[in-house]
């Protein structure tokens, strides 16, 4: 596989503003954080194609690791789909498979937006397939252990790693980004690079970035929508506080 640095943004809520700022800015792709995030379908429906329209890959991390979630995501033409909770190799299979058509999965077909409102063909069934990525995350000890195995699956496209609640999880507290936490982060990349399929990391520390970069990271998430926001805001407040605190004191008149 050759390999390509793609570059993303998290995006917490359905603001066309910042899905056209992310775009301007050559970001590569966007994740849909619909599980912690304040997305409805009705947002969903729209907000996809406009992010597409723009250039942006969309992956959308759906709500729980269900049919019904990962269907209305790919419905609504995502790229691509997240699906958290995975809880072992045995889950990994059970879930991903409605991800894609029998007889690979169990996805159900339905008409509309994915099949440009017209009907579907067997040609039409195989690129989906084919082009729709199924990325289940590693953020549970029993996906961890059976990273290998899922990687494995053909009804999985690449790996997600969740750090936060891999590190949680895992009995090592709150993620600071230790040794231990990015010992799990290669035993999700050897499983991948074994099977010929990306991983993706949400890298929003220099350390991280290093770290991805070292790796030959495929998918590279760089900040999330709120913290990018807090950062700008804050920023500007303290270079105005800043100069407030050095500005000579006006003479007694």
């Amino acid at each position: 596989m050759s390999h390509t640095l793609k570059q993303g943004a998290w995006l917490s809520d359905g603001s066309s503003a910042i899905g056209e700022i992310v775009a301007g800015l050559g970001y590569d792709f966007v994740v849909l954080d619909i599980e912690h995030g304040s997305f409805d379908l009705s947002i969903l429906e729209r907000f996809i194609p406009l992010l597409k329209g723009l250039g942006l890959e969309v992956l959308s991390k759906v709500l729980v690791p269900e049919r019904g979630a990962i269907q209305q995501a790919l419905d609504f033409g995502s790229d691509g789909v997240i699906i958290p909770h995975i809880e072992s190799v045995e889950h990994a299979k059970r879930i991903t498979d409605f991800a894609k058509f029998p007889p690979l999965g169990s996805r159900s077909l339905a008409g509309g937006r994915t099949m440009s409102y017209r009907g579907y063909s067997d040609e039409w069934i195989a690129a989906q397939d084919r082009d729709i990525k199924v990325f289940p995350m590693v953020e549970d000890p029993g996906a961890l252990r059976d990273v290998e195995a899922i990687a494995a699956l053909p009804t999985v496209d690449g790996i997600f790693i969740g750090p936060g609640d891999l590190a949680a999880m895992s009995g090592r507290g709150a993620y600071r980004q230790t040794e231990a936490d990015f010992d799990d982060f290669r035993k999700v990349i050897a499983a991948a690079r074994a099977n010929d399929k990306p991983w993706v990391l949400p890298a929003w520390t220099t350390i991280e970035k290093e770290f991805a970069i070292a790796e030959n990271a495929d998918y590279v998430l760089l900040t999330m929508q709120h913290a990018a926001i807090s950062e700008g805001y804050g920023n500007a407040r303290a270079l105005m506080d800043d100069l407030i605190a050095k500005a000579p004191v006006p003479a007694a008149s």
